[in-house]
């Protein structure tokens, strides 16, 4: 299912293959929580922009519309007319959101729903189901996102039971794919490593979760309040501790720099909200920098958002007009927004492999490093 075909250093070049297409990696993932990316983006639009894997969330598709409805209607892939692959997240950052109405024991999670207060829980094998229901090609186990400033022994408690959990998610899911009338019998399960910024529980955790043999692997709960420093020291220590022949998985991060830092350390998958997020408020992502078009300076810019892109927006629209449509109020505004950055984020990671198969990524890490030092 995955094969490395080039490394520089701990930087891997790879394929990853699912039922709905191979991946080039390194990979970055674009997040359509509700099986829609926010800023009034189609799955067309996803192609468009070179979208590999669309990331969509286990909790919220549960909700809202429900993933017995999304089963009847064919499953996710046709729900939101995707092809390609899909990976659908467990839900466990979502349900750490809401500390204030949840409560967790060994069986599972018991938590309000967020959109009508209902209560709900999920078990390791419900989160399995549910993702059974949705037929993403991976699904991530579910595991508990600990806080940061929690206590070494509470950390520890929370990592032994997310051990447990991945098992009972490994038995349930391969139940579920045995099943006759399962809606993609070829969902594949990653594992989640854990530990906050203690190195060595989460060495302990990797180490553990790795003997287990699963199809991929992914290091969760940093980005969530710990420095960049921190996040990665926490990288250079787990990464060695992966199978080196299944796909690594950085969970919730990041910028570019983030990126390439991770990438340089053996990271594979990546995923975050931010280009879409920061697209909605007007920060677009450039080969130079972070450019705000609301600053007045841009008022009667003709030139494009970047004039080394070639994306449709860069293509046709001027600084100038885009920023009048954030002035104004305009839903074209975070389209394009949305658009542009997502185009950025999947060209980096093009040019990333593109680096990779031809021996060149420390110059283009370089780059980027030192790209983000002002405004263009």
């Amino acid at each position: 299912m995955f094969s490395i075909t080039k490394t520089q250093g701990r930087a891997r070049r790879g394929e990853f293959t699912t039922n709905h297409g191979v991946v080039q990696t390194p990979v970055f993932m674009n997040v359509a929580t509700q099986a829609a990316i926010k800023g009034a983006l189609s799955s067309s639009d996803l192609a468009a922009v070179g979208c590999q894997v669309a990331l969509s969330n286990t909790y919220h598709l549960h909700i809202r519309p429900s993933d017995d409805l999304i089963r009847s209607l064919g499953g996710l892939h046709k729900f939101m007319a995707w092809n390609g692959p899909i990976l659908t997240d467990s839900g466990g950052v979502q349900i750490f959101s809401l500390a204030g109405l949840r409560k967790i024991t060994e069986d599972g999670v018991a938590f309000q729903s967020h959109v009508d207060g209902r209560k709900i829980f999920m078990s390791p094998e419900d989160c399995m189901r549910i993702q059974s229901n949705l037929g993403s090609d991976i699904a991530m186990a579910l595991d508990e996102c600990v806080e940061i400033s929690s206590t070494r022994e509470y950390i520890k408690r929370s990592c032994d039971r997310t051990y447990r959990w991945l098992i009972r998610c490994r038995d349930e899911l391969e139940r579920q794919n045995s099943a006759p009338d399962a809606v993609n019998p070829g969902q594949v399960l990653f594992g989640i490593n854990q530990g906050a910024t203690f190195e060595d529980i989460r060495i302990s955790h990797m180490k553990q979760i790795a003997e287990l043999d699963l199809p991929g692997y992914a290091i969760g709960g940093l980005a969530v309040g710990e420095t960049t420093q921190e996040m990665y020291d926490i990288i250079d220590a787990v990464a060695g501790h992966m199978p080196e022949p299944k796909p690594r998985y950085l969970m919730g991060v990041g910028t570019p720099q983030n990126i390439i830092e991770a990438v340089a350390r053996g990271i594979d998958f990546f995923d975050c909200v931010m280009p879409a997020r920061n697209g909605r408020h007007g920060h677009f992502y450039t080969w130079n920098g972070v450019l705000n078009i609301n600053n007045e300076r841009y008022k009667d810019d003709s030139d494009p958002i970047d004039v080394d892109c070639d994306c449709p927006v860069c293509s046709d629209y001027s600084r100038a007009y885009i920023r009048h449509l954030f002035k104004a109020g305009e839903m074209l505004a975070m389209r394009l927004a949305v658009l542009h950055n997502l185009y950025y984020y999947n060209s980096l990671m093009a040019r990333i492999r593109d680096a990779l198969d031809n021996g060149e990524f420390d110059e283009l890490k370089l780059q980027v490093q030192s790209g983000y030092c002002k405004e263009p």
